[in-house]
């Protein structure tokens, strides 16, 4: 899923926290527990941002649970984590959404640019020789959906294209629109264009201990944001079934990518944190777990939306429309892989979350 054109970011820092109680709302805004104050309930005195919903602060275990046949060393071992509330998107960002975003801006996403040789060919052997020009144009990596057979299951390129003209716009390549697909989560979205979204809409992306204390909502153990029953994942999550890649039996509603709020919510209001589409993170990915055991704030603040992020890979979570129990079984909440900052594929998205101290 990986694409060959890099980008590079330039680094801005936004530290939070900063000046962030007064006196007269310390006690309203801040409770304790055994290993420091942490933020637990939402300040009385900040409203609720339109489409979003507070995630109290709790401590939670983040990583691979007990009893998840699933669990892949690098969501290991599990531990627990401590993490300030903030408010979170409902749902993933629409194309709608991101619409209003690109008319007030202009702004134009990685998938829609124009090529550039010079840069692109940095990230191969000095003697790559340069494509034919008909073959250096904008575009994203759009899923196979006419699969016969596959030779091995670890060659993704069997499935996936690279796509001339795919973009949010159209999503399945030239020729292609979201018309009438408004609330639909937009795709096809680099990181760097997610950053851009979080800076006009004073937003950024989640943590990955964010992201799960999300997605776990009233609950703190959890494999899926409903609990622990696998036998109700058709009934919860838009996946996929059958024979991946070549059949997908759509019991659970779907072939492919659903408009957003098509299953209930988890205990707090969240819709699709599992299947549908992968949700972008700020934190880099690394095949080693974290081993926090103390209070983990929300430090996204140092690192997401402002910031400088080089061409290492970022994590994504909850899976896709594509997850199979077969293949990669990522509908799990501890589930993540890794992401190239210029990668666009029509099963990536995002949504954003805001702290109490953005919202001052």
């Amino acid at each position: 899923m990986k694409t060959s054109i890099k980008i590079v970011l330039l680094p801005l820092i936004l530290m939070l926290f900063m000046n962030f109680k007064d006196n007269s709302k310390s006690l309203e805004d801040k409770k304790s527990n055994n290993i420091g104050a942490f933020l637990i309930e939402k300040p009385k005195h900040i409203s609720t941002p339109e489409g979003m919903v507070w995630v109290k602060g709790k401590t939670f275990t983040q990583g691979a649970k007990q009893g998840d046949q699933f669990a892949m060393l690098r969501e290991m071992p599990a531990h627990q984590v401590t993490v300030d509330g903030f408010f979170i998107d409902i749902t993933e960002v629409t194309n709608k959404q991101f619409k209003a975003f690109v008319d007030a801006t202009a702004y134009k996403t990685v998938a829609e640019r124009a090529v550039d040789w010079e840069v692109m060919k940095k990230e191969f052997p000095d003697e790559t020789p340069k494509p034919h020009d008909s073959i250096l144009q904008p575009g994203s990596l759009v899923f196979n959906t006419c699969v016969g057979k596959v030779t091995s299951m670890e060659n993704y390129t069997q499935w996936w294209s690279w796509t001339i003209g795919a973009n949010w716009k159209q999503p399945e390549g030239l020729g292609s629109s979201i018309e009438g697909k408004e609330n639909y989560p937009v795709v096809h979205i680099a990181f760097e264009d997610a950053l851009a979204y979080c800076k006009w809409a004073n937003r950024r992306l989640p943590t990955e201990i964010e992201w799960e204390s999300a997605a776990q909502g009233d609950l703190t153990d959890a494999i899926y944001t409903w609990g622990n029953n696998s036998e109700i994942l058709n009934e919860k999550a838009n996946t996929w079934q059958g024979i991946f890649p070549v059949k997908n039996e759509s019991k659970d509603g779907f072939e492919y990518i659903a408009p957003v709020q098509s299953y209930s919510p988890n205990s707090i209001g969240i819709y699709d944190m599992l299947g549908n589409v992968w949700e972008m993170t700020s934190d880099v990915f690394d095949e080693q777990n974290d081993k926090k055991t103390a209070k983990y704030p929300n430090d996204a603040d140092k690192t997401c939306c402002f910031s400088n992020q080089n061409n290492r890979e970022h994590v994504i979570k909850g899976g896709s429309f594509l997850c199979n129990a077969s293949y990669c079984a990522s509908y799990r909440i501890s589930a993540k892989m890794g992401m190239n900052p210029d990668s666009g594929t029509n099963h990536i998205g995002f949504r954003t979350v805001a702290t109490v101290a953005m919202l001052r």
